[in-house]
């Protein structure tokens, strides 16, 4: 069953948090911690409440200031914070695992400074317009943001909180075909978003619809990139699945979802 999975995790996985020589000397906080790592062995509990307390952070400095600068940072930093944790805190750092955490901190950088680099540009998001001004309704944005990286991370933390024996597997087909797939849509989701930022600052395209450069083969070849980078982070995480871990599909599939019928633009 699933207890019997998770205690029959290598040696090498012991979480880095549990050699603390500072939580050692604190015999209940570290039985407390141990326990926690011993039911949540996946990282599920963990990263869920890494997740929400990160979103409940930033929400309550922009419902404070009543500002949304920092909603699209919070979202894309979220995943780098989570990666980096979820690797370190297990202490097992396979190729697979090192690799597939490297994509992500890397599309979480480069979605954090272009999104925060275009609301600096323009102010506002009107998105928010009619929530900026009602923290309930403001509220709700941000629970739902917190979420959806929740369910979206889940194969990576799944990968990273892998003992040595599953993660250190030699690497397969599905690693090469989901590093492939993830790096190019990674390279689709940067070149459509800086060709449609150049378009829309021409004062010539105002008003205009985006159909230059890879704009002109799809109508959203950035939701592409970005459907390609998911699907290609779970296919590089399946090596080393076990049973239930296969769950995770859920995060491409839900991210599907929600920019299709959600919160992306109408097809």
């Amino acid at each position: 069953g699933l207890l019997s999975l998770s205690l029959a995790r290598s040696p090498a996985a012991t979480p880095t948090l549990l050699t603390s020589p500072h939580l050692s000397s604190h015999p209940t906080l570290y039985l407390v911690v141990k326990m926690v790592f011993v039911i949540d062995t996946n990282y599920v509990v963990l990263s869920l409440i890494i997740c929400f307390g990160m979103q409940m952070s930033f929400y309550a400095v922009a419902a404070a200031l009543k500002f949304d600068k920092v909603t699209d940072f919070a979202y894309s930093t979220n995943f780098i914070l989570l990666a980096i944790l979820t690797l370190v805190l297990n202490g097992v750092y396979s190729i697979r695992q090192i690799v597939v955490t490297c994509i992500v901190v890397l599309w979480g950088i480069r979605l954090a400074a272009y999104l925060l680099q275009r609301i600096l540009k323009i102010g506002e998001d009107k998105r928010f317009d009619e929530m900026r001004n009602s923290p309930l309704l403001f509220l709700r944005f941000w629970l739902f943001q917190f979420l959806t990286i929740w369910v979206v991370s889940l194969p990576f933390v799944f990968l990273n909180a892998k003992g040595s024996t599953l993660a250190g597997l030699s690497l397969r087909w599905g690693d090469f075909l989901g590093w492939a797939l993830a790096i190019l849509g990674l390279l689709i989701e940067t070149i459509a978003d800086q060709q449609k930022y150049a378009f829309r600052n021409d004062e010539a395209n105002k008003g205009k619809w985006c159909s230059v450069g890879i704009w002109n083969w799809s109508r959203h070849p950035n939701y592409f990139g970005e459907f390609l980078v998911w699907i290609g982070i779970f296919i590089a995480c399946t090596p080393s699945f076990v049973t239930y871990d296969y769950f995770t599909i859920v995060s491409p599939i839900y991210l599907f979802v929600i920019v299709m019928f959600v919160s992306g633009t109408s097809f």
